[in-house]
């Protein structure tokens, strides 16, 4: 059993050029001969317990290498968190499977659930048996963790080389144990409170699901958005934005943005650092900008339990929120997420209602994949039903400018993409990762404040350095 979880781990990708560091070997073993006791100490069968050790790895290593395969990234101990977010919501997650996987996965877990059940045995001496292998496993596992051996070992983040190196499971085990032990950041202070007459009156930041610049997805200039190339001419800043995700991980680039700490100084929080984003409430926009008067609102068209945003949000400084139970019910043919239009033209109506300095912070849904339907299944036909939803983005985009030119208030208006869409055939995770930005200032007579006349890279934490900074020119 131990021999052959070791090969499977070693089929995870990448794969060591030179094999493998004997401190990865010795915690894969450890940690695979605890996983065998307690799932002995469950069934009292040692045949079930090493096939269903084995599988496990099995299931781990196609996981990791499929994750890979579609967003440039393997397995990572943040990942397990989301097995809350599969069990609650399965479709979100399984609508990226085909049918024929859906029902092989289904079919699998059947068999054995079934398995387990009936070949368990009543036997006391296996279980007690399971009991001590684990708890001794266990003590190894968190001797050696704590073990000078180990000091210098993924000692700082590097994902790549160090599933290489250490192997698929012991650097889920050893990068969640160097989680745990990250120190939380010193306390931020807010922004000064300002005269009310001083504040621009609305801060409107749109998070856009999967948006990218169509031209550098197709190569043509025919397919440029045109209110994006709008934006981009009257923008006080424009460029791109270097997220780290691909395809995925919507809550690194939110948290960058959010929070202004970057992902050198997350450390291994970078993974998932809404998974800790509680304790660095000080840091929030929300946070920094209600010290100068704003009341900030969050709003997404989708469920709010996901990345615990029901909970963190309220946490961060903001003073309401808006889920998908905010918007009317979608029509038959309507798609599976609230379109962005009706997005733009509902936050419109919240800055219509804001009698008070607002800050909007909007993440939208409607570009979230899959992108495929029962007649478009093939690359360009995924690519079509990606543009036609991205466009709608676009005219978000162009409504919102539109109506800023007209409402006679003073404006900060923020616009970017959260990650790159990954469509299997037409993008893939190993080329270019960033999507673009614009800032947009308007005064209280409509007219858009000039800025910089070429275009500035920043990452997601520099994005928000640069809203305060905006915020701050704006008075």
């Amino acid at each position: 059993m131990l021999l052959l979880s070791v090969v499977l781990d070693a089929a995870a990708r990448p794969r060591a050029r030179t094999g493998r560091d004997w401190r990865g070997v010795a915690l894969h073993l450890m940690v695979m001969t605890g996983v065998f006791g307690l799932i002995l100490a469950g069934t009292g069968n040692p045949a079930i317990a090493a096939l269903v050790s084995v599988a496990l790895v099995a299931l781990f290593m196609v996981a990791s290498n499929a994750k890979r395969k579609m967003l440039g990234e393997p397995l990572v101990f943040s990942d397990l968190a989301l097995l809350v977010g599969v069990v609650r919501h399965p479709r979100f997650y399984f609508s990226a499977l085909s049918v024929a996987q859906r029902w092989m996965l289904g079919i699998g877990a059947g068999i054995a659930v079934i398995a387990i059940a009936l070949l368990s045995s009543g036997a006391v001496r296996p279980h007690l048996t399971g009991v001590a292998l684990a708890v001794g496993a266990g003590l190894a596992v968190a001797l050696l963790l704590r073990s000078r051996a180990l000091d210098g070992l993924a000692a700082t983040p590097d994902l790549e080389a160090d599933f290489a190196r250490l192997g698929m499971m012991a650097s889920l085990l050893l990068y969640w144990w160097r989680w745990c032990g990250s120190s939380d950041p010193q306390p931020c202070p807010a922004v000064a409170q300002q005269p009310e007459a001083d504040l621009p009156e609305l801060v409107v930041i749109v998070q856009c699901e999967s948006f990218c610049d169509p031209v550098e997805l197709t190569g043509n200039p025919r397919d440029a958005f045109p209110g994006l190339e709008a934006a981009r001419k009257a923008a006080w800043q424009w460029g791109t934005l270097d997220v780290s995700g691909f395809g995925a991980y919507t809550m690194r680039t939110e948290y960058g943005v959010l929070f202004g700490r970057s992902e050198d100084a997350l450390g291994f929080r970078r993974y998932d650092p809404f998974l800790t984003a509680a304790g660095d409430a000080t840091h929030a926009l929300s946070a920094r900008l209600r010290g100068a008067g704003y009341r900030s609102l969050f709003v997404h068209p989708h469920d709010l339990r996901f990345y615990s945003r029901d909970r963190l949000m309220p946490q961060v400084g903001f003073a309401a929120m808006i889920g998908e139970e905010g918007f009317p019910p979608r029509g038959a043919g309507a798609g599976r997420y609230v379109d962005d239009r009706m997005l733009g033209a509902s936050v419109i109506g919240m800055i219509e209602a804001a009698t008070e300095p607002t800050m909007i912070y909007t993440v939208t849904m409607e570009n979230h994949g899959p992108w495929d339907s029962d007649t478009a299944r093939d690359a360009a036909g995924r690519r079509d039903a990606y543009l036609r939803h991205a466009r709608s983005s676009d005219a978000m985009l162009q409504d919102l400018t539109a109506y800023f030119a007209r409402a006679g208030k003073s404006a900060l208006l923020v616009f970017f993409g959260d990650h790159r869409p990954s469509i299997p055939g037409v993008t893939a995770p190993g080329g270019a990762r960033h999507t673009p930005y614009v800032l947009l200032r308007f005064g209280s007579d409509g007219v858009i404040a000039p800025g910089t006349s070429g275009p500035t890279s920043l990452t997601p934490a520099e994005l928000h350095h640069t809203i305060l900074r905006c915020v701050t020119a704006l008075r």
